[in-house]
């Protein structure tokens, strides 16, 4: 089975009867490689409480590990970053990747610090990538969101250990972003940088190889891990795609 890249994306006013920290742990548990922690209305005790109770049930995961991995640990196409994330840990049994679980906070870096959260990730509207690299102490993590081929290659010169690229298909959530990039603008992309590169927007099942085969090393995504009876059982039929 191909090796690829798993990030959820969290977003509670999609949530129905669960708690935001529920899902959290529950997909952690799963076996999901990275949760994205975007909340950006809660405020800074509320976020806080949130990225800890995350890293604590990364932590729990991480028990059986001898030693931290680098980042990314088994990103296909990619260049290993010398980061090396505090709260990584195997995945249970059934993960094909024995992945380790990363928690990442949009845009608070402050928060992400305090927490012993692995990394941050940037939007579009965020600091520079360049500014976060060389104020973050490593190991921290830095990913980046971008939704053309020259705010990727700024993300990867400013210092990104990964890319957010999308949206690839249409999505009613990246509405203001414009029409959406395609495969090819994902293969164009993947094929001129070297970090990492995690496809966004309007991915399905039937959508994952696809956007593998475009050179995308994950896929990343909310309703997707969000709108299902079970993560666990969401995350072998995404696997199951590319055997």
């Amino acid at each position: 089975m191909k090796s690829f890249v798993l990030c959820y994306i969290t977003d509670r006013y999609q949530l129905k009867s669960v708690t935001l920290t529920e899902v959290i742990r529950e997909t952690l548990r799963a076996g999901v490689d990275m949760v994205q922690i975007r909340e950006k209305d809660l405020t800074s005790r509320e976020l806080i409480r949130v990225v800890e109770e995350a890293v604590s049930t990364a932590s729990e995961i991480a028990s059986g590990l001898a030693a931290p991995p680098s980042f990314p640990p088994h990103l296909p196409g990619g260049h290993s970053s010398s980061a090396v994330a505090t709260n990584g840990g195997p995945t249970d049994q059934g993960s094909p990747l024995q992945a380790h679980p990363y928690v990442l906070v949009n845009d608070r870096l402050d928060v992400a610090l305090a927490t012993g959260a692995a990394g941050v990730h940037l939007g579009s509207h965020s600091m520079p990538v360049a500014v976060v690299r060389q104020s973050a102490p490593h190991p921290l993590v830095v990913g980046a969101s971008s939704h053309s081929l020259d705010e990727a290659l700024a993300a990867e010169s400013g210092g990104a250990d990964y890319l957010v690229l999308g949206p690839i298909f249409e999505t009613p959530s990246k509405l203001a972003y414009g029409p959406p990039l395609g495969l090819e603008k994902l293969r164009d992309v993947t094929s001129r940088v070297r970090i990492p590169v995690l496809a966004l927007g309007g991915i399905t099942l039937e959508r994952v190889r696809p956007c593998l085969e475009a050179g995308a090393a994950g896929i990343a995504g909310i309703r997707i891990f969000q709108d299902c009876l079970s993560v666990q059982e969401r995350l072998r039929e995404l696997r199951a795609q590319v055997r």
